[in-house]
C-alpha cells in the first residue's frame, strides 16, 4: 500500500542524514525508501556501498572541520 502511494504521488523524500554540505542522505517518509546523491549530483538508490563512501566521506569531511577549526583558534 506504502508503495502504491509512491508510485501513484510520487515519493516524499526527507534528510535523513547530512554527509557534507553537497552530500545528503534521503529517505522517503511513506515508502522508507533511501537515496543519496553521487558525484554528479544525481539521485541515486543508497546501497551498502554508497552508505560506507559516505561513512568515509562524512569521516574525512569532520576531520577537516576540527582542523580548520583548531587553525582557525590558534590564530587568535
Amino acid at each position: 500500500m506504502k508503495n502504491l502511494y509512491c508510485s501513484l504521488f510520487g515519493h516524499d523524500y526527507k534528510v535523513s542524514k547530512v554527509v557534507t554540505y553537497h552530500v545528503k542522505e534521503y529517505k522517503c517518509k511513506n515508502c522508507k525508501s533511501e537515496m543519496t546523491i553521487d558525484s554528479n549530483g544525481q539521485f541515486i538508490p543508497l546501497t551498502p556501498k554508497h552508505r560506507e563512501i559516505n561513512a568515509v566521506l562524512n569521516r574525512v569531511h569532520k576531520k577537516r572541520l576540527e582542523k580548520s577549526q583548531k587553525l582557525f583558534m590558534l590564530d587568535y
